[in-house]
């Protein structure tokens, strides 16, 4: 594909369309918004512009649109597979200044909001109704970073993914329309999906710059609860027993024996060297929240639990998941000269012991240190290998591919909720088969010359 080189007459035009201080060529700005979270290798863009509205960011849009200059939008940084690279320059759009409120629908339980504004930040401001929006990825993510890559995390179990509680978007189009997508009606059946369609889609169709999210009461009643177990298959099976029990647990993770070290070590959380499952309940009343407790205990020491901790004592309910939220970190830290590769997939859960004896089995034959932690609940597993050199990288990604394939292999998918991006593209049309195809028209169809985010989902572009 070829793309149009940005000239200082170019520069000179988005001054003028994003006004002055929102627009930036200095070395330090473009080599912030040059990589994410991710393994893969930076690349700065030629201009970074900081959205400050929709009509401003159309403006911006359709200008790169007649001249053919790429635009990769940015949130903050936070993910994993190298979806806010700007791999072909041009221009690195950021919607971080975008963070606020706009409405609180309180009485609706929704909230329309920025697209830059994170979602713990968001959080922070809904407590005073009483409400909070639930998905979780850990890092502060902005909105329309999760929405773009229908981010979930640890309550997906209980409450979905971004996808599920998203009602209505504002949409920037390649053109430079801005369009509205879904209602503030819960029950919506007018039209074509499209608000799902822009989920997910990375920035490749569209760029979300507001939404109407749904929210639920924050619950009056939290457990928390610590199980280890002496291998991981009694371990990864209590999930499934679990998630068949009718309990409806709000977070069930589950986190190898080496976490656990690490955890133990780092935040002085009381945990053995064994699996490990962290599980979390909900309730309107505490006696349900203590039947909850007691059939879940009774069931884990069913299926071979060597201990069991619960507490409703929220500070140590938090402190435990602190913990669990920046195991990544940890794991970095300990590390101090390998890099980390983290990937993810995920699979119906009756497959989910299927999946983890597979990884297990790769162990032994890889002399890498190899840790998992995951969002068993909902089948999702993150796999996380050190390494130092390239061999060793080599390796790791060798792995990777052979942990996505047994995956697709048990019916489920190259991510669970890390997205495209680059790193899994090439195995979209093994996953999606004719389908690929027809997301390849609905890009091309909505993004002709191919400036929005490319390079990524797709391997073969036009």
């Amino acid at each position: 594909m070829t793309f149009t080189p940005i000239t200082p007459d170019h520069i000179a035009m988005l001054t003028q369309l994003a006004g002055a201080s929102n627009i930036s060529v200095a070395q330090a700005d473009r080599e912030l918004h040059s990589r994410d979270q991710s393994y893969h290798r930076g690349h700065p863009a030629d201009v970074v512009i900081f959205g400050e509205s929709a009509e401003q960011i159309s403006r911006v849009v359709a200008y790169a649109n007649s001249h053919r200059i790429p635009i990769t939008p940015w949130g903050v940084g936070t993910g994993l597979e190298g979806g806010a690279i700007p791999v072909h320059g041009g221009i690195s759009l950021s919607l971080e200044r975008m963070t606020s409120i706009i409405t609180v629908h309180a009485d609706d339980f929704q909230v329309t909001v920025q697209a830059g504004l994170g979602h713990k930040d968001l959080n922070q401001q809904l407590a005073k109704y009483g409400l909070f929006f639930p998905p979780d990825p850990g890092a502060n993510a902005s909105i329309g970073g999760m929405l773009a890559n229908n981010a979930a995390g640890i309550r997906t179990v209980k409450y979905g993914a971004s996808k599920d509680n998203v009602l209505k978007m504002q949409v920037v189009l390649a053109d430079g329309r801005i369009i509205e997508v879904g209602s503030r009606s819960v029950k919506q059946s007018s039209g074509y999906d499209l608000l799902h369609l822009f989920v997910g889609s990375e920035g490749t169709l569209g760029i979300i710059t507001q939404a109407t999210l749904k929210l639920v009461p924050i619950p009056q009643h939290m457990s928390a609860m610590v199980v280890a177990f002496s291998d991981v298959e009694s371990a990864v099976q209590a999930v499934v027993a679990l998630r068949g029990s009718g309990l409806d647990p709000a977070a069930l993770e589950f986190i190898d024996a080496e976490h656990c070290r690490l955890l133990r070590e780092a935040e002085g959380i009381e945990l053995l060297d064994y699996p490990t499952l962290f599980i979390e309940f909900h309730a309107g009343q505490a006696s349900w929240l203590g039947a909850g407790i007691e059939m879940a205990s009774e069931l884990c020491r069913d299926m071979g639990a060597v201990a069991i901790r619960a507490t409703t004592d929220n500070t140590e309910r938090l402190r435990l998941w602190h913990a669990r939220h920046h195991s990544y970190e940890i794991l970095v830290r300990a590390n101090p000269n390998k890099k980390i590769l983290v990937m993810d997939v995920a699979v119906p859960i009756s497959a989910y012991p299927t999946l983890i004896a597979y990884i297990e089995s790769l162990r032994p034959t890889v002399p890498l240190q190899i840790t998992m932690v995951g969002h068993a609940g909902d089948g999702n597993i993150h796999v996380e290998f050190a390494y130092g050199d390239e061999s060793e990288f080599e390796l790791a990604m060798a792995c990777d591919h052979q942990i996505v394939k047994k995956a697709l292999s048990l019916g489920g998918t190259a991510t669970g909720e890390h997205g495209v991006g680059m790193g899994k593209a090439q195995f979209m049309p093994a996953e999606h088969g004719e389908a690929y195809d027809v997301m390849k028209t609905l890009k091309h169809a909505l993004d002709p010359n191919n400036i929005l985010n490319p390079s990524k989902i797709f391997i073969d572009e036009f």
